[in-house]
């Protein structure tokens, strides 16, 4: 059996400030009471009780003529005023970390930006942050709760955003969290300030529990940082947390073959140095408890049995490992209770109950189910039983896995979690690695529309002696697509109508999906007005009505249309602008022989030169300009030539427009007189 230690287990650089702050205190004589334990270790601080340091809840809580400790994990800004207001003497042990960002919340949500902070809303450290925000602030535990924050305040995006993170978040957390911000936010700006121990720790950690059978994590279970090491090496191997070391599991550490151990920011040396010498004392004396076996009598069987050797027999020890059928008698958020048949009480943790991380014990079983389980520890001093359903689900679960790569059997899971090169399925409790190429159907679509979603899947790869399996769900999408092309050929016909979804656009059109087909509306088929680009009307992601207009079937493409009837401009003049009917039109361009005004998008008229005034008019540019709205009559409509005239001559003459209106511009004018007097003759 081999043992490793973790080279930055233990005290960081926060803690060990702050413990020796209150050490220091105590030497020169002071009464000290502490804001809060001063760190999350049952040992440190019953010491400092020892001592005489008191814990206060709150400011108000605090003794008179007591020196208040400000923890590593920093307080708010009315915690300060309130000690000022009290003149308690104090001195203040926040993590240089921790200070940096009640700096930077303070200065950005000073300048009115809305501050998010990744981490625990509960915990201390962030309730201190919180209380240097000066305006509004959001707290989200991973990116699934960020993207729900994102979805009920979408006034977000038109604010200024600052994301923080508490120090000892997760980092594999913290990175799918701005992955999902840089999406939606533009206008963020992340300050990266988890810690850099608790970064190094958690990495150290990692790769020591993948290396490993058995993962040993020591320190207090109210730790934020020690939970965090449990959970990141929990995904790798047997893990379990320990306060001290009368908590080791005996069995596992003497069946494990190599074991791996770290500790929280928050536990002294000398309580790793006892795990230590406990384990040691394990492995050592492991042998040396083993005594010859003797041989054993054949067993009774119940029938056999007197009442006292039946009940005996019933209250035997389970065995590690043993599988066992157990009746659901209450379900709790995290765990849910079993009996047994035996004098222990059976429970199974929720992360022994399935691998999805998203589920609800309640949405698995129900009270009165009978299932199996296999037994993963028995404590006898408090008389329970750890069982697992999840791990024999697992063994089942494989064997079907190694059936389905053998003949091609479509699997069905949930996606449980983004990594790096692709995503993990669960499948009947088995973890199923799909590459990013062998996730959608073409390259460059977003995984994370795949999260929490259910997904079918082909077997294409399997590992027997490790037990990981590789699946492609690209396979499954493209027998889809193929089976509802082919149908979708069967059946076309021009002048078909469709509703589908715009996969992509181009400079000259649209690519829609049709059911199992693309098709393209050309860009002039988009508008009955001309624009430059397809995006002026759709967008990816849109869902359109269309219409078949031209089918290849040798080539198998399909043309669309999408202008309807009823948006035809013309149409729409033909029912509302009929000769005669006086409008507010548009002026868009000159001539020599006249203007050109629109008179509803997509249809323009031509106000001739001598339509303008009730005079003679050098230049349309002597009188109107682009840009400038007039009311004018329409005075013939040609609808085979596409072809409109207006007046405004004609309102003029029927006293509707004022004709000093229509005068030539003061430059113009001015223009003209100085040309006149130009040419008129000179008196001697």
């Amino acid at each position: 059996m081999s043992i490793t230690v973790a080279k930055s287990a233990g005290f960081c650089f926060g803690v060990t400030r702050a413990v020796d702050l209150v050490y220091r205190l105590l030497d020169e004589g002071k009464k000290v009471c502490t804001l809060g334990p001063i760190i999350h270790n049952d040992h440190v601080v019953k010491d400092l009780e020892a001592r005489g340091v008191c814990i206060a809840g709150s400011v108000d809580d605090v003794p008179d003529g007591y020196m208040v400790v400000i923890r590593s994990h920093g307080v708010g800004r009315p915690v300060y005023e309130a000690i000022e207001k009290r003149g308690l003497h104090f001195a203040d042990a926040t993590c240089p970390f921790v200070a940096k960002i009640h700096h930077i919340v303070a200065e950005r949500s000073g300048m009115g930006e809305v501050i998010l902070i990744a981490g625990d809303e509960n915990h201390p450290e962030v309730q201190g942050v919180r209380g240097h925000c000066r305006g509004k602030s959001y707290v989200f535990r991973d990116a699934g709760q960020l993207e729900e924050l994102v979805k009920s305040h979408p006034e977000f995006g038109e604010k200024g955003i600052s994301i923080v993170a508490q120090t000892t978040f997760s980092l594999k957390e913290w990175k799918k969290c701005l992955e999902g911000a840089k999406k939606v936010y533009t206008n963020a700006v992340i300050f990266d300030t988890i810690c850099n121990a608790t970064g190094t720790r958690q990495m150290e950690a990692e790769q020591l529990a993948a290396q490993s059978d058995l993962m040993i994590i020591v320190g207090g279970r109210q730790s934020s940082n020690t939970e965090k090491l449990r959970s990141v090496c929990a995904a790798h191997c047997e893990t379990v947390l320990i306060e001290e070391a009368s908590e080791l599991p005996v069995k596992q550490v003497r069946r494990a073959g190599s074991i791996g151990v770290t500790a929280g920011a928050s536990t002294p040396a000398s309580i790793i140095k006892e795990v230590l010498q406990a384990m040691s004392e394990i492995v050592n004396n492991e042998m040396e408890k083993q005594e010859p076996v003797e041989q054993e009598a054949p067993q009774k069987s119940f029938d056999e049995m007197t009442f006292e050797e039946a009940l005996e027999a019933s209250l035997k020890n389970l065995n590690t490992g043993e599988k066992v059928k157990g009746v659901v008698v209450s379900i709790a958020p995290n765990e849910i209770q079993v009996d047994v048949g035996r004098k222990q009480a059976g429970y199974v943790p929720l992360s022994e109950l399935t691998s999805d991380p998203n589920a609800k014990p309640e949405d698995i079983v129900k009270v009165g189910d009978e299932i199996e389980l296999l037994i993963m520890r028995t404590n006898d001093q408090e008389g329970t039983i750890m069982l697992s359903k999840r791990r024999l689900d697992a063994a089942k679960g494989w064997e079907e896995i190694v059936d389905a790569s053998e003949n091609g059997t479509i699997m069905e899971g949930t996606v449980t979690e983004i990594i790096k090169g692709g995503l993990l399925a669960v499948c009947n409790n088995v973890k199923v690695f799909i590459p990013a190429s062998q996730a959608t159907m073409s390259r460059g679509e977003p995984l994370e529309d795949l999260l929490r979603k259910k997904v079918q899947f082909r077997i294409i790869e399997i590992n027997r002696n490790r037990k990981r399996a590789v699946g492609s769900i690209r396979s499954v999408l493209k027998d889809q697509r193929k089976e509802l092309e082919d149908k979708f050929w069967e059946s076309v016909e021009v002048g078909a109508h469709y509703t589908g979804t715009v996969k992509s656009l181009t400079s000259y059109g649209a690519f829609v999906d049709i059911g199992g087909v693309d098709g393209m509306i050309h860009v002039s088929e988009l508008s009955w007005s001309r624009i430059k680009h397809p995006s002026e009307v759709v967008k990816v992601g849109d869902t359109v009505d269309v219409t078949i207009k031209e089918i290849d079937p040798e080539k198998r493409r399909i043309s669309l249309g999408y202008r309807k009837a009823e948006d035809n401009p013309w149409e729409i003049l033909k029912r509302d602008y009929p000769v005669g009917t006086v409008c507010d039109v548009k002026i868009v361009g000159m001539t020599q022989f006249g203007a050109f005004a629109q008179i509803i998008p997509g249809i323009d008229g031509l106000i001739h030169i001598s339509q303008i005034a009730d005079r003679r008019v050098g230049k349309p540019q002597d009188v109107l300009s682009v840009g400038q709205v007039v009311k004018a009559k329409i005075t013939d409509i040609d609808f085979e030539k596409k072809r409109i005239s207006l007046s405004i001559r004609v309102l003029i003459e029927e006293g509707i427009l004022d004709p000093a209106d229509f005068e030539d511009k003061p430059e113009v004018a001015a223009e003209k007189a100085e040309e006149e007097a130009a040419e008129a003759p000179v008196e001697e």
